[in-house]
């Protein structure tokens, strides 16, 4: 059975699930009520898209689709307190993320209909291609944050010269060697990395409790780099957090590593059934602790937006819901000429022939079907 509830002495929290704000003695949330607005937008725009792929693929327009239900605030709070230059290097459920750094959202679902490898340009959108191999992209962004150091783009004091790395990964892949070797390199280079790991508590059937026997976060005292836990079901404790651990990682300080304690409310993937392996009263727990709901509350509450602002968000949600599905059944798969442009960055001359040399091929074909 998972673990439901946090040792609150050492979880950071600054709004509470009923959507009052909290103070903590170390950490705090100085945006204005206008950015929590932008928040709550970004949350429900991934969570539409989320909604609607799940549905796409239970009809059979996606192959496979991996849920972020639940981790809204945990994604979306970590990647608005990314600076300019830093860099991400996601698993394969950071759809909110992707979304908040610009990927336009039918390149995700390109990938899981099958139609390509992830379309989205990595460099202008400083959001790396998603990663299915469990733990791989920590030892990758520990790698680019090693090169950034030796650049000269850490420590210089500000944070439009100097850059970070995040890397993204479930609780389930803290058992993974790629992991922890990320974590002996990025302590002994004093690599400027944010490891973000994302506790939902399930690595699909296998609970938290029999991976670890202390709080994930501690861990990183045995590699020789600070550790924090954050509700991660607070956006504005996840983004105080996550400044802080990136500042520390600009300035020259080194990884650090930010546990946030979330939970998955929906399957693993689209081809998982948590019902099998977990409680329903668990799931009824988390379900009090929304991270969506204690944003709206606490909007209201506060009276710095308008009803009509919750409308029109709905009304947004409904449009990207709409236009992602028009989109994606119409995406087609990759003829055999687009291959040729995709193998190397400069196309190469023999390279070039040989697209030419198919395409007269191809082509002669359709010449021979239209003389009959």
């Amino acid at each position: 059975m998972s673990t439901t509830t946090a040792d609150e002495t050492d979880l950071v929290q600054l709004l509470t699930p009923e959507g009052v704000r909290v103070e903590h003695p170390e950490y705090e949330f100085t945006g204005s009520d206008e950015e929590i607005a932008g928040h709550l937008r970004d949350m429900v725009l991934g969570r539409r898209l989320d909604t609607e792929a799940t549905a796409l693929q239970r009809q059979g327009e996606l192959g496979l689709w991996a849920s972020l239900l639940g981790q809204e605030a945990a994604q979306v709070g970590s990647a608005r307190a990314l600076g300019p230059n830093d860099v991400v290097f996601p698993t394969y459920r950071e759809h909110a993320v992707a979304l908040c750094m610009g990927v336009d959202p039918i390149d995700l679902l390109g990938l899981f209909r099958g139609v390509d490898m992830g379309g989205w340009d990595a460099e202008a959108t400083r959001f790396r291609l998603y990663t299915l191999v469990i733990g791989a992209q920590t030892l990758h962004a520990c790698g680019y944050a090693m090169a950034l150091e030796r650049d000269g783009l850490v420590g210089n004091g500000t944070k439009a010269e100097d850059a970070a790395v995040v890397a993204y990964f479930g609780d389930g892949a803290t058992s993974q060697g790629d992991v922890n070797e990320a974590f002996v390199f990025a302590s002994s280079y004093n690599a400027p990395v944010v490891f973000f790991c994302q506790n939902n508590q399930w690595a699909i059937s296998e609970p938290m409790s029999r991976q670890s026997r202390i709080p994930l976060y501690q861990r990183s005292l045995g590699f020789g780099f600070p550790g924090v836990r954050v509700d991660g079901n607070d956006v504005l404790a996840v983004r105080a957090v996550t400044e802080r651990a990136l500042e520390r990682a600009r300035n020259g300080g080194g990884p650090s590593l930010i546990e946030a304690f979330t939970y998955r409310m929906g399957a693993h993937t689209t081809s998982d059934d948590p019902s099998k392996y977990r409680l329903a009263d668990e799931l009824e727990t988390w379900r009090l602790r929304d991270p969506i709901e204690r944003v709206r509350a606490l909007l209201r509450t506060s009276g710095s937006v308008g009803e009509s602002f919750f409308r029109d968000l709905e009304t947004e949600a409904d449009d990207l819901a709409a236009d992602l599905r028009r989109r994606c059944v119409q995406l087609q798969g990759p003829g055999l000429r687009s291959l040729f442009g995709n193998v190397y960055g400069e196309q190469t001359e023999y390279l070039a022939a040989q697209q030419q040399a198919y395409a007269e091929y191809a082509d002669s074909f359709e010449m021979e079907a239209g003389s009959r």
